[in-house]
């Protein structure tokens, strides 16, 4: 007979099913049956965090790495729980353990480490490093590889030698900042190098605190030619005078908290309202879709089908006088290129938006629109939606064609 789920299993259980009020009591029953516990801890501090309960969540997590001190999964969730608290100092530490959690592959893989003999490549430091090369890895998502490239610069500076390692679909971006960097996409081709770092492990090496966020890189823009010819198309589809306004309603299906920072189209509903208004939707992947069942009052052009790259991106963003997306690559993008965007964000967001704040240090053209309780978008839409209607036709500087 199969076994009966325990209560700390079922904490887990209902939180995935977004129950969390439940899973709360059995997480919390879980810690009072047994205490000494660390999956027991481990899992209600999960939970917690989802409630919004943060302070409470750590307090879970530090008893979990109490008690078993080398399991990496209490110590990233700490990590996730000081970090959208603010305690960036210990956040950054914890932050390291994620190279430990199963699935998790290697930043670099190893037979480029054991190449070199006795002077194989060492993890850097954060030190500077005058001779020789540094590899940067921009690992992790997409929107990461975006916000933490604002440390290539400050990297350089201590190790002039920079290579950054870089999946293809990131390529335009990178290749886009000012600094020529030297960039490989494929592991086979990489030059030989003698330290390297993640761009995620960046802010930790560098002390970030939430008063000393570098700015996003000045001088990201789109290649002139794409620019032209987005100009032009744009132009040509949408009526003269209109406030142009970018739409992203989902991220990646396979990411782990899409169910939570996702919405659908029809969700947005408030936008198709607006007088003066033309919607430009970015979407891409399976949501996409969705497009082309619009009905609304404002004209809508549906440009993801054409959107081959994040070069072509880039291009229509320069053309948008505002955009409005969930949590996704194109938030990140929009922000680096100083696009002013809204964000739309679930009730337990990300940790990099902090808690509380319509303002966000890692891009200051960036509002950040909060649902006020789990599942609760009306609210947050309406606020995207009074800023949008506030901002002034054409704000973003491009010539008005009259």
């Amino acid at each position: 007979m199969p076994s009966t789920p325990s209560d700390s299993d079922l904490c887990e259980l209902h939180r995935r099913a977004g129950r969390l009020d439940e899973a709360a009591a059995h997480g919390r029953r879980a810690v009072a049956l047994d205490p000494g516990d660390a999956a027991c801890w481990y899992n209600l501090g999960v939970v917690l965090y989802d409630r919004l309960e943060v302070a409470a969540s750590i307090s879970c997590e530090r008893r979990a790495v109490r008690l078993r001190p080398d399991w990496p999964g209490p110590h990233f969730e700490l990590a996730e729980g000081l970090l959208l608290s603010g305690q960036w100092e210990e956040g950054w530490r914890e932050y390291e353990w994620r190279w430990r959690l199963r699935g998790v592959p290697p930043l670099v893989p190893p037979a480029l480490l054991t190449r070199g003999g006795p002077s194989a490549p060492r993890p850097w430091d954060g030190r500077p490093m005058p001779e020789g090369t540094l590899l940067l890895v921009a690992d992790q998502g997409f929107g990461d590889s975006i916000q933490f490239a604002r440390y290539l610069p400050m990297a350089a500076a201590l190790c002039p030698t920079l290579l950054v390692a870089c999946s293809p679909e990131i390529l335009p971006v990178i290749r886009a900042l000012p600094g020529g960097y030297r960039i490989v996409t494929d592991w086979e081709a990489a030059p030989p190098f003698d330290a390297y770092a993640a761009l995620s492990g960046l802010p930790g090496l560098f002390g970030t605190r939430i008063d000393t966020v570098p700015p996003p890189l000045s001088g990201l823009r789109a290649e002139p030619e794409r620019v032209e010819r987005w100009a032009a198309r744009l132009d040509g589809l949408l009526p003269r005078g209109y406030r142009r306004v970018g739409l992203v309603w989902a991220g990646r299906p396979t990411h782990g908290n899409d169910h939570n920072r996702s919405l659908t189209l029809a969700r947005l509903a408030p936008f198709f309202a607006l007088e003066k208004t033309a919607l430009v939707t970015l979407q891409k992947g399976p949501a996409q879709a969705e497009a082309a069942r619009y009905y609304g009052a404002a004209p809508l052009v549906d440009l993801g089908p054409e959107l081959e790259s994040f070069a072509d991106t880039m291009a229509v963003l320069g053309q948008l006088d505002h955009v409005v997306c969930v949590d996704t690559a194109v938030a990140h993008l929009a922000g680096a290129m100083g696009r002013p965007t809204a964000v739309l964000l679930p009730y337990a967001p990300d940790w990099r938006w902090l808690l509380g704040r319509g303002a966000t240090p890692w891009y200051p053209t960036v509002t950040l629109h909060r649902q006020p309780g789990p599942g609760r978008w009306d609210e947050a839409i309406q606020g995207a939606v009074a800023v949008v209607a506030g901002g002034r036709i054409r704000a973003s500087g491009r010539p008005d064609r009259r």
